[in-house]
């Protein structure tokens, strides 16, 4: 117990120094703490670390995907709703099919449906790499926001073909009606188990004379009511925790007072570095448990390592031709449907989408739970199954993420009017809050000409703050005549 103790206070301190680097480089710090993880799991004498894949899907997931929920923006979420959704579970589907087929045909003893098995646990693409990853690049608003979108959301697809796929296996068998009807009551009990857990905590939140301290202990215990409650009338946990992570987003003005937000939002932060940290780590310490199964399965390493690399590279292949043809199929369904934007986005948006695909923590945890029996027999292909997933977890985090920045960069993308520039919307900020100041003296303060005098000086330099970052003529007019007229009555 000791030994484990100190291993996680060690791994807490290569997580902080790991952090510092990936800052001082410039680089997401995901990659760096897998190939961290991947490096002490070779020191002689560390205890071994067995990932429990229901600690993974228990502890770490919920909050995390409840934290992405809370950081997207649900205005961008809906407007790209559609092209989200073609992501998170055609595309999904489009690629564990594609990898259960080269599987099959060029792996040996590999069935269609352990191909299955492994398409779906290799297929999503992590929510906290592309979230973090993400921070660290600049990408048009549009294309984050889809990025973060699939990632929320395909989690939840890939694990429910996942299911089906594992039934198969087991059984030797596939109900297609049963699986359908499964499938959509994992989306609709999902859906609806979070939201009902949302509607609850929002309601207690309100009604509820909680101070801040409890406020932000609620908001912890949320994702995992959400989660447990989803998986325990067999539904999706991760689209629970999802649909109310977004339905609670629009409400925390209406939850959260101004204390409450900053009393919570540094909790938080700390509580997902921990989690982040720890995740990423574990996926690199896992490497001797793996290397160990595929051993006793007879695979040579060098064998496994080319499997790998083929999956990877079906995973990569496919999702930038699927980035393409959903550009392509909007073009076309703008003639029926009102679509989000209605013009080609170029070569470069989709050539970035397809690119922005690393798989993490729930691709390894997915791979983890598979059952060591098939029935009475060893599930076949297990420890292998393993090994790839490691590779395409290692590779699209390491080799995507290193270059995807580099990517963008070369990458020539039209000029989305998605937001902004910063020193437009600095200078529209400028002369609203000039305005509204204006507005404000004028009302409350015609009796006070003394103070008013101030408060018109200090306009007057505001003004002049506000004329540099480039004012409209009309509206340098408009604010020197009150200003003026102001000084006439005064005088």
């Amino acid at each position: 117990m000791t030994e484990k103790f100190l291993l996680f206070l060690g791994l807490l301190a290569l997580i902080v120094a790991l952090m510092m680097l990936a800052n001082r480089l410039k680089i997401a710090y995901p990659i760096l703490l897998v190939l961290g993880g991947l490096a002490i799991s070779f020191v002689p004498n560390l205890p071994h670390v067995r990932i429990d894949p229901q600690l993974i899907f228990i502890v770490f997931l919920p909050p995390l995907l409840y934290e992405a929920a809370w950081a997207v923006s649900f205005k961008e979420f809906w407007k790209w709703r559609r092209m989200i959704g073609g992501f998170a579970f055609v595309v999904v589907f489009i690629t564990a099919a594609a990898v259960a087929l080269v599987a099959n045909w060029l792996i040996p003893g590999f069935s269609l449906a352990l191909g299955f098995l492994l398409g779906a646990i290799v297929s999503p693409p992590d929510a906290v790499s592309a979230a973090v990853i993400l921070k660290f690049v600049k990408v048009p608003k549009r294309v984050s926001a889809i990025l973060e979108g699939e990632s929320l959301l395909n989690d939840a697809s890939s694990l429910i073909i996942f299911r089906f796929a594992a039934v198969a296996v087991t059984t030797g068998q596939f109900v297609w009606y049963e699986a359908v009807g499964s499938f959509i009551w994992m989306i609709a009990g999902g859906v609806g188990a979070g939201l009902a857990v949302a509607f609850i905590v929002c309601r207690l939140h309100k009604i509820l004379p909680f101070d801040a301290n409890m406020d932000t202990i609620l908001t912890l215990m949320t994702p995992y009511a959400m989660y447990i409650l989803a998986e325990e009338i067999h539904s999706s946990g991760v689209l629970a925790v999802v649909t109310g992570g977004l339905y609670l987003s629009t409400k925390r003005n209406e939850m959260f007072d101004a204390t409450t937000r900053t009393h919570a939002v540094p909790v938080w932060r700390n509580f997902i570095f921990i989690l982040n940290g720890l995740v990423f780590a574990l996926i690199g310490l896992d490497l001797p448990q793996i290397l160990e199964g595929l051993q006793r399965e007879g695979v040579s390493l060098i064998t496994a390592t080319g499997y790998g690399l083929l999956v990877t590279a079906v995973l990569i292949v496919v999702r930038i031709f699927a980035s393409y043809g959903a550009a392509i199929v909007t073009l076309i369904m703008k003639n029926f449907i009102e679509v989000a934007d209605d013009k080609y986005p170029g070569n470069g948006a989709p050539l970035v989408i397809g690119w922005a695909g690393m798989r993490g923590v729930v691709s390894l945890a997915s791979a983890l739970s598979i059952p060591i029996m098939a029935g009475t027999q060893a599930f076949p292909h297990r420890d292998l199954i393993l090994f790839i997933t490691f590779v395409a977890i290692l590779m699209t985090l390491v080799v995507q993420g290193l270059t995807l920045s580099l990517l963008i960069k070369k990458a020539k993308m039209p000029e989305f009017d998605d937001h902004m520039p910063a020193t437009q919307a600095e200078t529209l900020i400028r002369k609203t809050l000039a305005q509204a100041s204006l507005n404000f003296m004028q009302s409350h303060f015609k009796n006070d000409e003394s103070f008013l005098l101030q408060l018109r000086k200090k306009a007057w330099s505001f003004q002049v703050s506000a004329d540099s970052c480039g004012i409209t003529a009309d509206a340098k007019e408009r604010y020197f005549a009150i200003l003026s007229e102001q000084r006439r009555v005064l005088a």
